[in-house]
């Protein structure tokens, strides 16, 4: 039966305040059933409600509720639409019928005629979900088939309790293995010690209303510290940023069933069992998810969203992010969607959904592609029948819509994003984060998307005040676009590293000695180099100082702290800023430039006037630029560092000097600002690069995961391959030993020919017809001496027989005078092919 997938409104889950246990059974679930109202005391009226589903033929007759009337003193009922629910009752669901909670009362539904599959119990577990939300309590007991998995999934999804009857005590075993599979249930006990563990748990929350929402007093700041610390150290994931009520309603049932009421013995417990810690991390990921979650919303989807994402010319690729995809039922729901679209338009274009979750092991899942075939209830027929394969009570999805999506193990919170997508979809996962964390997040989610990029938010989600950078579109289906803002690409910045040129790397010592034997036009140009060249200093284009002449300490100073070659550093006060304006001009322009009467305080704090000579070098066999700067005295030489202007004698002067400076400031200002660009282009293509390549890597790296994969579906179908072949081998000699031993005890001469007469197998007997031995095997019966007397037609009755397929039947003897029965007739296969034909000979003599 196909049942559309509908939600239900709910009452307030706290004015329920006794606890509703959904019961779910199958084949063999009477006697399971009987052994858990058998175990619960008569002694006091029970203050739950129980309602019992059974999943069975909808032309069944209902016998259940008079059997519970034997086993309980509790008030039993066979549920009538709109019945109320009432503590210390039990409720047996009709035949024929789905049922659901709602506001406090069971809804029946009739089932339609054309609806193929029947699945009560989950139909029921998931409206008990969606009404009482961690107050919801399920048990699932002996039954074949699949039903109830999809329904405790919704449960534990909303933080409730699932039980599951121990498959050794169950009689049948297909419904407590298919819960078991989900790795979701929190107890498994025979029958008769459930209502135990069940009382305990409802004694720990309801009475002490624990479920309510989680107190600090009980969840100190200090303590749930500790417990992200454990879970860290073993899983290497944070949850420190989620919610306090999301992980403490978690740790609350944790404790619940390991029976502990001090927060600190569970931590002491948590430090000492590594299973445990296992279990409250999978607890916390809450990875409940189905085909086509909300169906309105894909239907949405569906004609609203994914014909955007095709705007763009045939070929071009389409990039889907769905981060916390849990098993992956919505990547392939987005898959579906997309191939659909593809298929109706008869356009191909290249589709890549990136499908993330920090849970490897529903990553494995999600690979396999395989689900129950409980599904469905969800995908819609042609949909199953089209993009699924049906294997053993299961279901395969088609290699078209796999090969479209590469899961990863990915933690959105610390691992980089992907980048140019398209499409993200990131539906529930938000709502337990903090609203700094969700901040965070979105800003994450804007950076990774293209302009005009899509994301699409869970129904109770929004992009709170961020809605400066997203827009929304449907705002019921919560689907937004990107807005491209300035700063889009300063949302993750990029940490500059230090580029450094060959020439920093090699200190050059450019200490030159006159050797003994110069001669004198050496002596002389050393003399004038010395004497009349003004100090200069020779750098390359990073400002790094590579070589020093003459006595320089007026105008440059080591800075302190770590030595620093850089010229702009050593440049004393009044020859920074021309200084860099001047180096800058000669780099970009490749020019001689020259500033005059700059006035600079030297080391005994006096003002000079120096003019600034900076000149460009070149090597005609490198492409290496290199800039001498050159300091030249003024002929006033030094001036007292108080000298005062006269306001009417150096006015004039005084202006120039003014102008000057403001017009060094703008031209170190340009060059500052060129500078950045500069950087800010490098950075960018950086960071571009570095993007592309991460993406590389993480393709390549989900490739070899696939290809592994692969290689070990493969090696383990050869594996099983060959123990089947082994098996056959094994059987095929048994077979040939008996068939051997059957002709030779019979004592009848058989012999086989094939299609061309050749001998193929032979008894013991017929060596007395026919003078046959081992090695004649292969070859044809006419080369072979026959035996028998008075009989030279045997070959052609032979072919005869082959040509018309009839028998024929003779009496001949041979030459020891035994008589036999001859009979010649066709070899036929199971398929009933004609390979050869058969010759028989029974003495007859006596």
């Amino acid at each position: 039966m196909q049942i559309e997938s509908k939600e239900f409104k709910t009452i307030n889950p706290d004015t329920i305040d006794f606890p509703i246990i959904g019961i779910g059974a199958s084949a063999g679930g009477l006697e399971a059933i009987e052994l858990f109202f058998k175990s619960i005391p008569t002694e006091k009226e029970c203050e739950m409600a129980f309602v019992v589903v059974q999943h069975l033929s909808p032309d069944y007759k209902n016998i259940l509720s008079d059997l519970v009337k034997l086993y309980t003193q509790m008030n039993v009922f066979l549920i009538e639409d709109g019945m109320k629910v009432r503590p210390n009752c039990v409720y047996i669901i009709p035949p024929n019928c789905n049922m659901a909670f709602f506001n406090g009362s069971l809804q029946l539904l009739k089932l339609m005629p054309e609806k193929r599959l029947y699945l009560p119990i989950d139909f029921f577990f998931r409206s008990l979900a969606e009404s009482l939300y961690e107050k919801s309590i399920c048990i699932i007991m002996s039954g074949t088939g699949t039903d109830g998995t999809l329904g405790l999934k919704a449960i534990k999804g909303e933080g409730g309790l699932v039980m599951v009857q121990s498959p050794e005590s169950a009689k049948f075993d297909g419904m407590p293995r298919s819960a078991l599979s989900t790795g979701l249930v929190d107890s498994v006990l025979p029958p008769e010690q459930m209502f135990e563990q069940l009382l305990n748990y409802v004694q720990s929350t309801f009475q002490k209303k624990t479920y309510l929402l989680a107190n600090p007093k009980y969840f100190p700041e200090n303590l749930m510290r500790k417990i992200y610390l454990i879970i860290r150290n073993q899983t290497g994931h944070d949850f420190s940023s989620y919610k306090l009520n999301t992980i403490a309603r978690r740790v609350q049932r944790r404790m619940v069933i390991n029976k502990f009421e001090n927060i600190k013995n569970y931590i002491l417990y948590l430090q000492t069992n590594q299973t445990e810690v296992q279990i409250l991390f999978r607890e916390l990921l809450i990875g409940v998810t189905s085909f086509f979650r909300n169906s309105d919303v894909f239907d949405f989807f569906k004609e609203g969203l994914i014909p955007k994402l095709f705007d763009k010319p045939p070929s071009s690729t389409i990039r889907i992010w769905i981060p916390a995809c849990s098993t992956g039922e919505e990547a392939y729901s987005f898959a579906i969607l997309l191939q659909e679209y593809m298929e109706n338009k008869k356009q191909n274009y290249f589709v890549q959904i990136f499908a993330t979750d920090i849970d490897e092991i529903s990553i494995e899942k999600a690979r396999t592609g395989i689900f129950l075939d409980s599904i469905a209830v969800d995908v819609l027929p042609q949909r199953l029948s089209k993009y699924f394969i049906l294997e053993n009570h299961t279901y395969r999805i088609h290699k078209v819509i796999r090969d479209m999506i590469v899961f990863a193990k990915h933690d959105i919170i610390k691992d980089p994003p992907f980048t140019k997508i398209d499409l993200i979809s990131c539906r529930n996962l938000l709502i337990y984060f903090t609203t700094e964390l969700q901040k965070k997040v979105i800003l994450l989610f804007h950076y990774a998307l293209n302009s005009n990029g899509f994301l699409v938010l869970g129904n109770s989600e929004s992009i709170r005040e961020l809605d400066d950078i997203f827009r929304a579109i449907e705002k019921k289906s919560k689907l937004y676009q990107k807005i491209e803002t300035p700063n889009s690409g300063g949302i993750i910045r990029m940490i500059k590293q230090p580029f450094i040129d060959e020439l920093a790397i090699k200190q050059k010592k450019n200490t030159v000695y006159l050797e003994k034997k110069s001669n004198t036009k050496e002596l002389l140009e050393r003399f004038l180099l010395n004497h009349y060249a003004p100090p200069s200093v020779l750098i390359n284009s990073n400002f790094e100082v590579l070589y020093i002449h003459g006595r320089t300490g007026k105008y440059l100073e080591p800075a302190l702290g770590e030595a620093n070659l850089n010229i702009t550093q050593m440049a004393r006060e009044g020859l920074k800023m021309e200084l860099i304006s001047a180096v800058s001009k000669v780099i970009s322009l490749g020019v001689f430039v020259r500033y005059d009467n700059l006035r600079v305080k030297g080391e005994d704090r006096q003002s000079y006037l120096i003019n600034l000579l900076v000149h460009p070098l070149k090597k005609s066999d490198s492409s290496d630029i290199f800039i001498l700067v050159a300091f030249e005295e003024c002929s006033d030489k030094k001036e007292s560092q108080n000298i005062e202007i006269s306001p009417i004698s150096d006015k004039d002067q005084w202006i120039i000097e003014l102008e000057r400076t403001i017009q060094t400031k703008d031209e170190y200002l340009n060059t500052t600002i060129e500078e950045l660009e500069t950087s800010n282009e490098e950075l960018k293509s950086i960071n571009e690069e570095l993007q592309s390549a991460n993406e590389e890597l993480q393709s390549a790296n989900e490739e070899l995961e696939t290809s592994k994969e692969e290689i070990q579906s493969v090696n383990e179908e050869l594996t099983t391959v060959n123990t089947e072949l082994q098996k056959k081998i094994e059987e095929l000699s048994q077979v040939n030993n008996d068939m051997n031993n059957l002709l030779a005890s019979t004592g009848i001469g058989t012999i086989f020919l094939n299609h061309k007469l050749d001998i193929k197998r032979f008894t013991p007997a017929a060596t007395k017809i026919i003078n046959l031995i081992q090695s004649d095997i292969g070859r044809p019966v006419s080369d072979i001496v026959s035996r028998l007397m008075n009989y030279q037609t045997l070959i052609q009755d032979i072919q005869k027989v082959l040509d018309t397929l009839i028998p024929k039947e003779a009496e001949v003897w041979n030459l020891d005078g035994q008589k036999y029965s001859m009979r010649i007739q066709p070899y036929r296969t199971i398929e009933n092919v004609i390979e050869g034909v058969v010759l028989t000979f029974v003495e007859i003599s006596k």
